[in-house]
């Protein structure tokens, strides 16, 4: 049957000429009632499957010094040259006024598109450009709440969670007062929000959403709304929750964010010296109720965790610390995740609610190009992308294989800032083996000795 639309909210006037944009931005139309919006370009099928999947994300507002949709198109090689075939972007949506404190995530219309950044067809153009260059899209989708000035808010009070006196309350127990909680008891709400949904693929041509917090959204909601959009014709789209409830792949994402992982490394084994053994039982408590095609995505830095904790420098041991933990992170058993400046190590941390902290792109080149090395590997290695894994690991060296048909890949990564001495256990000992990088003969004796932070990489 067809799905009745509307168009969510109030149009925003697009009119804006600073550096970058068009000078005749194209407005986003009223869908008419009887029919489905236009699709906008020609739909990309080339979006990976979620084992194939390298993530970049992109704050926009650190990105580059003019803060926009334009700024990003013009590094997309640059990003592309890393590896990456995803790109996600932070909220591109109208930001609150009304208490705001600025923060992407507050959305005024989840129709309309950011003047600070640029128009739709600036948008349009970026989304555009990234599929040229073979890298799917990916937006920032915010269910669980608005801003206090959306429309919706004087339109349809009754799709907000109301306190004991009847007041729109903010998300409860989250101290997020700038923005107000939506109630997925209404469902008006849940079919607008699904429209919604759906209209950025048809608007922008996008590849699909990540979900941002949510583990707050009820299971029925996100198995529908995931239902309609993998529904829609002729697009192939990557689904991504950022949550750690059990039932999300069930629900139909095939990505979910690896916080055990993130949390469980940087705290226990990093600053804690606990043993790396933990990761072991990461790999079965995160991929519970998992499908043949989920994957969990395992990260050093995203903008969260960046802005509030630090950089991968400060939290993972400098430079060598934190590519150790990333050769883990993208090796190990997940999809990979890049914060944008990560592979330049970024001494500062990002501010997302403004744009006082830019990225300088033209420090530590060396970094960039041991990212390039580490990903082109991943990219090329079946086994590394989704082979069976095997555990070896010490307290204080992480090792394992990875095997699909007849390659198998040995992983190495000393987590200690330390030299530490690692004693091959019977099947690893007296094997030979090529390394990944440079293809040099190697032999795996009775120990190998790992520089602080080192790691290796062997095939066979």
């Amino acid at each position: 049957m067809k799905m009745i639309w509307i168009y969510i909210g109030a149009i925003l006037a697009l009119a804006c000429n600073k550096s970058g944009s068009s000078s005749n931005p194209v407005v986003p139309p009223p869908v008419p009632a009887d029919s489905t919006p236009s699709q906008y370009g020609t739909p990309y099928m080339e979006t990976p499957a979620a084992q194939d999947a390298v993530i970049y994300q992109v704050n926009m507002r650190a990105f580059s010094p003019a803060d926009d949709f334009k700024g990003v198109q013009d590094r997309l090689d640059s990003i592309h040259a890393l590896g990456v075939n995803v790109l996600y972007l932070m909220p591109t949506y109208p930001v609150g006024v009304t208490k705001s404190v600025n923060s992407p995530y507050c959305i005024k219309d989840y129709a309309g598109v950011n003047t600070e950044f640029g128009t739709l067809t600036d948008l349009r153009s970026l989304v555009d450009q990234a599929h040229a260059r073979h890298m799917a899209v990916l937006f920032d989708w915010v269910a669980d709440h608005t801003s206090w000035d959306n429309a919706w808010i004087t339109q349809h009070p009754d799709w907000y969670l109301k306190d004991g006196s009847g007041n729109i309350e903010s998300p409860p127990n989250t101290g997020w007062n700038d923005v107000a909680a939506l109630n997925f008891s209404n469902t008006d709400m849940r079919k607008a929000m699904i429209r919604a949904m759906q209209y950025w693929i048809y608007t922008a041509n996008i590849d699909g959403y990540r979900c941002d917090a949510a583990d707050f959204i009820p299971f029925d909601f996100w198995q529908a709304a995931l239902d309609s959009l993998q529904n829609i014709p002729h697009h192939k789209l990557l689904l991504f929750a950022e949550g750690t409830r059990k039932d999300h792949f069930t629900a139909g994402f095939q990505l979910e964010y690896g916080m055990g992982f993130y949390y469980t490394v940087r705290d226990q084994v990093y600053k804690a010296g606990r043993t790396v053994k933990l990761i072991d039982s990461l790999n079965t408590a995160e991929y519970v109720n998992a499908t043949a095609g989920s994957q969990v995505v395992r990260y050093i830095s995203n903008h969260d965790v960046d802005n509030t904790d630090g950089t991968p420098l400060d939290l993972f041991g400098g430079k060598t610390g934190s590519m150790a933990a990333f050769v883990v992170a993208a090796y190990m058993k997940g999809a990979a995740m890049i914060y944008n400046g990560q592979e330049v190590a970024c001494p500062v941390k990002l501010n997302f609610f403004n744009n006082s902290t830019v990225i300088d792109w033209t420090i530590n080149p060396e970094v960039t190009a041991e990212y390039k090395k580490v990903i082109a590997f991943h990219n090329g290695s079946a086994a590394i992308r989704g082979g069976a894994l095997q555990s070896y690991s010490s307290d204080d060296v992480c090792v394992f294989t990875k095997t699909s048909g007849s390659s198998t890949v040995l992983v190495m990564v000393n987590l200690r800032n330390t030299p530490v001495d690692y004693t091959f256990p019977p099947g690893l000992a007296n094997t030979d083996w090529t390394d990944a990088f440079d293809a040099s003969a190697q032999h795996a004796g009775a120990t190998i000795s790992l520089l602080a932070y080192g790691y290796k990489v062997w095939q066979h």
